[in-house]
């Protein structure tokens, strides 16, 4: 297979470049800590799966920061990054986990064996619906019976986020791309969140690697303030 020419050596063949942590990993690092201060996300997956015992794969994990809160309930982590920087950094991150294992891999691919994971998840790693199924047949591989996958999505419908996003993707679909992993057994559960950052200039910093120029621009002439709030979907499967 021959590489595609925009992707740097090193990095798994078949990624998608990310135009946020791929070029910009110590500002998604703001991102990732201003989001969901109230624990909405964590709530809605527990509340349907929890971790606590299990085997947890981790698609997308980046630089792993999701990965010690995981480790800390799960029985075991394992968490799977195309960018051999980024899985370098979730390996240091990680290295005094002895239930934590970073694998370098991608979602159409996952190197991961067949109905081995109890839970999946994947935070702002599958967008847009068509194209990622793939990455969805790769989930129902590895998903032993009783597991469950996780998607953490946007809710392009509402939300200032939502609005923000609709101007960055004018021909996006909430409805059509809902109604894509409704067919595919996903169920979709709106929920509203927030970002909330220390000050301003991280709020600046994150919209800039998140949205184009234009956008950006419209962005922080219309909204004030450190804090944004944010409609998401958590798209669930069980096996």
């Amino acid at each position: 297979m021959t590489r595609p020419p925009d992707l740097p050596r090193g990095i798994s063949a078949g990624a998608i470049p990310s135009p946020n942590i791929w070029n910009h990993p110590a500002t998604y690092e703001l991102e990732n800590r201003a989001v969901d201060p109230d624990g909405v996300i964590e709530q809605t997956i527990v509340s349907i799966r929890p971790y606590a015992g299990a085997v947890v794969l981790d698609i997308g994990c980046g630089t792993g920061y999701h990965l010690p809160h995981l480790a800390a309930v799960a029985a075991r982590v394992i968490g799977v990054e195309p960018h051999p920087a980024l899985a370098l950094g979730a390996q240091r991150r990680t290295r005094d986990l002895p239930n934590v294992e970073v694998r370098k891999g991608v979602a159409q691919d996952l190197p991961v064996d067949p109905s081995s994971i109890d839970v999946v998840h994947a935070r702002w790693t599958y967008f847009f619906g068509p194209g990622c199924e793939p990455g969805l047949t790769e989930i129902d591989r590895v998903l032993r019976r009783g597991g469950a996958a996780f998607i953490i999505d946007n809710d392009a419908s509402t939300s200032t986020f939502g609005r923000w996003f609709s101007w960055a993707h004018p021909t996006y679909d909430q409805s059509s791309v809902d109604t894509f992993f409704a067919v595919r057994g996903w169920t979709n559960h709106r929920r509203q969140m927030r970002w909330s950052f220390p000050g301003r200039a991280e709020l600046e910093a994150v919209v800039s690697i998140e949205f184009p120029p234009e956008v950006v621009e419209r962005i922080l002439a219309e909204h004030a303030g450190s804090e944004v709030d944010y409609a998401i979907v958590i798209r669930a499967k069980l096996t």
